[in-house]
């Protein structure tokens, strides 16, 4: 029974118990930062996810018979797909271009309203894509500084109580000191899973954004020329590349 109370005794409850107001914000603080984090990379995740999904549409979209059959294609693979939007603004500058004088959007011919429309469409796109990267950057780089705080805080609450009661004693220091270390691991373990998923969706976006502008590229000499550009390469359509090559 003794062991336990002594066990409890170094437990977080008691850092908990034993702390400050500057202590108890520096733990909410990391644990806010953990969760947003985490709620960032599940809907990262499943955003990517989604844009697979919609990139192995583009082949269906190519062999419909009619534009909007192609686009509804799309559409089946994700309502918000940006493959869909892409296609939909295309489609719409294609049947109602700026035809009125007077507005500065009329003095692009045809073909450049498409360009302009095509990447004001990407760049909404890339956007929302990027949206919650700059959290988890700053969070891997700020977390384990917080918790460095709370263990610098933690140490010298300890120091000071160690001063006050005149016992230096190891079972004395070794419980407020590993209480505070805490901080620092809590830190790092928030830290380390927002570096490596902001690495690794940045690299992602980059390769879906490299795909959605050769899509783009295809929809505008579609409309403009008359037929698509003849791009099969893997090195121009990589997401599609890879996603017929998962389909084989």
């Amino acid at each position: 029974m003794q062991e336990t109370v002594q066990e409890n005794a170094f437990g977080l409850a008691h850092l908990w118990a034993q702390g400050d107001t500057v202590s108890h914000t520096v733990a909410v603080l990391i644990v806010v930062m953990s969760i947003a984090s985490w709620y960032l990379i599940l809907a990262k995740a499943w955003d990517w996810w989604r844009l697979r999904k919609a990139a192995k549409a583009v082949g269906a979209f190519w062999a419909a018979s009619s534009v909007g059959e192609g686009i509804e294609k799309l559409r089946e693979a994700g309502e918000d797909s940006p493959y869909a939007q892409l296609a939909t603004q295309a489609n719409c500058c294609n049947h109602d271009c700026e035809t009125v004088t007077g507005r500065l959007a009329s003095h692009f011919d045809p073909a450049e309203q498409m360009e302009r429309a095509l990447r004001q469409q990407l760049s909404t796109t890339q956007a929302g894509m990027e949206n919650g990267l700059t959290f988890l950057a700053t969070t891997g780089a700020t977390a384990p500084f917080v918790g460095l705080f709370g263990t610098v805080w933690g140490i010298y609450h300890a120091l000071v109580a160690i001063g006050m009661t005149g016992q230096a004693a190891l079972e004395k220091i070794a419980g407020p000191v590993g209480e505070a270390l805490i901080m620092t691991a809590a830190g790092l373990a928030v830290a380390l899973p927002a570096v490596f998923a902001y690495n690794t969706f940045t690299r992602v976006n980059r390769v879906i954004l490299a795909d959605l502008d050769a899509f783009a590229h295809d929809l505008h000499a579609f409309f403009t020329v008359g037929k698509p550009l003849v791009a099969n390469s893997a090195q121009i359509h990589p997401m599609r590349a890879r996603a017929a090559t998962e389909a084989a």
